[in-house]
């Protein structure tokens, strides 16, 4: 899933920098038309890797930035994006998720150079995790996108006590994560940058799936009233919080949910 042979510099192990957001991907019912609506929202370019015709590869300058996948056959399954975890073992992993009240939904499976398997946490909050090397120039996707990902959930405290435990967050392992509590939640960071943000709020009952836990995946762009303009435009949803508004929380046509954010509003 990580793979990009035509990309194959900078390689880097999900051992050395384990807990840290790797990749995302887009599972959609109509390829084409994410293609179509991510390139005049984001900019993003695409081109096929080695998994195939129904996984294709974002890119922005080059860089890689997430892959979406087709999901022909599977029927009515709902579009989402999914946030990635690298791990040193994905069979530990699964394992320490399962012991602790997660569930799993698929894996772990092999996807050369690596394994991946899609995991829930106690609250519901779907996440995958990644074992094996990174998608090539990951380093450069990393500063490019997304900036972080959030996850909302019923209790932060809770739910980063899970993560820390499953994802071994906050280790005596200089490679591993640290966890901080500012500004009313948990703020992650590897190596220096934040890459996740935990906060409390979500109602897992709730009908709308914006409220329920989930995490979110968050995007940097230059300007996000343009963004919102285009999701619009080509049969996505956008919601700011007014004019000027440095975050949105957008939808492609297939109703996956994510967000834009201005570079400096980390």
């Amino acid at each position: 899933m990580m793979s990009d042979r035509t990309l194959d510099r900078g390689v880097v192990s999900s051992h050395t920098v384990f807990g840290a957001p790797c990749w995302v991907s887009l599972t959609t019912r109509d390829l084409r038309a994410a293609e179509d609506f991510y390139h005049a929202v984001l900019g993003w370019d695409w081109h096929s890797g080695t998994l195939g015709d129904q996984y294709r590869f974002a890119r922005v300058n080059g860089v890689p930035v997430a892959g979406v996948s087709g999901m022909s056959g599977i029927g009515a399954k709902m579009a989402t994006w999914t946030a990635y975890f690298a791990v040193a073992s994905a069979d530990e992993t699964v394992s320490r998720s399962q012991e602790r009240g997660g569930t799993t939904a698929v894996g772990p499976i092999s996807f050369p150079p690596g394994r991946a398997a899609l995991l829930a946490d106690r609250d519901g909050a779907v996440f995958g995790i990644w074992e094996g090397q990174l998608v090539a120039g990951w380093e450069a996707w990393r500063r490019a996108a997304p900036v972080f990902v959030r996850l909302h959930t019923r209790d932060a405290f809770d739910a980063a006590i899970f993560y820390a435990e499953v994802l071994q967050w906050a280790s005596s392992d200089p490679a591993s994560c640290q966890v901080d509590y500012e500004d009313n939640e948990v703020v992650l960071r590897s190596q220096g940058d934040v890459v996740a943000r935990i906060h409390s709020g979500a109602v897992g009952a709730a009908p709308d799936p914006t409220i329920r836990p989930h995490w979110r995946v968050h995007f940097t762009v230059d300007d996000v009233e343009a963004c919102a303009r285009a999701a619009r435009a080509h049969g996505g949803t956008a919601h700011q919080q007014g004019a000027g508004s440095t975050e949105a929380i957008l939808s492609d046509p297939d109703g996956a949910h994510f967000s834009v954010s201005c570079h400096d509003a980390q």
